[in-house]
């Protein structure tokens, strides 16, 4: 019997959860916390007992073709999955890093199969009334996180898609929002839109 050692690193969080006596093990991440614009999406994820799913990797990793066929498959073969957001307001409102906190909870929250356990990407935890804990680089660490990464980025690259539609002069088809050359020169030439985070803007709108 051969034994894939990497499929089974993809799940050596699941499977200690699991072996705690957990049942629905819930991945979770966050798309958009650098860029100036948009809100920040969280996506929340439960496999199947065992589940690999051939291709999944960290988000960052993967080409956007390969993301988006990705996201069709994870959304059909997950046990269940969750996509939440945080507004513009509220990031200004509360900070980005609340504000991703918050999508990430409502992610949870969403997902129709209650989770009794939830790995989170990065170095701190969402408000949640479940156990859980955070993984550091977990999108390259967990199969369940990395689906949600993919889950994530690709609904906010298609929501910056849809910006781009409504608000042509900036080009969010391209950068997605995030600080670009192309991005910030439009900033400067056009002003920011209802859609711009106003409190990551001051270095730019201060150099004018």
């Amino acid at each position: 019997m051969v034994i894939d050692m990497e499929n089974l690193d993809w799940l050596y969080y699941e499977n200690i959860a699991r072996n705690k006596g957990f049942i629905n093990i819930c991945g979770v991440d966050e798309a958009g916390r650098g860029p100036l614009a948009g809100p920040v999406c969280a996506a929340a994820v439960i496999l199947k007992p065992g589940q690999i799913i051939e291709g999944v990797n960290d988000s960052k990793k993967l080409s956007e073709k390969k993301r988006e066929a990705l996201f069709e498959i994870i959304k059909n073969e997950a046990l269940d999955y969750s996509i939440a957001y945080s507004s513009v307001e509220e990031i200004e409102d509360i900070n980005i890093l609340n504000a991703a906190m918050l999508a990430m909870k409502r992610a949870i929250e969403g997902l129709k199969v209650k989770p009794d356990y939830a790995l989170i990407d990065g170095n701190r935890l969402p408000p949640i009334d479940i156990k859980s804990e955070y993984v550091i680089k977990g999108d390259a660490k967990s199969m369940s996180i990395a689906s949600a990464s993919i889950l994530a980025k690709v609904s906010r690259d298609r929501l910056c898609r849809e910006y781009a539609e409504k608000y042509p002069e900036y080009g969010f088809e391209k950068h997605k929002g995030y600080g670009t050359k192309l991005h910030t020169e439009a900033i400067k030439k056009y002003g920011p839109c209802e859609i711009h985070r106003m409190s990551f803007l001051k270095k730019i709108l201060n150099n004018d």
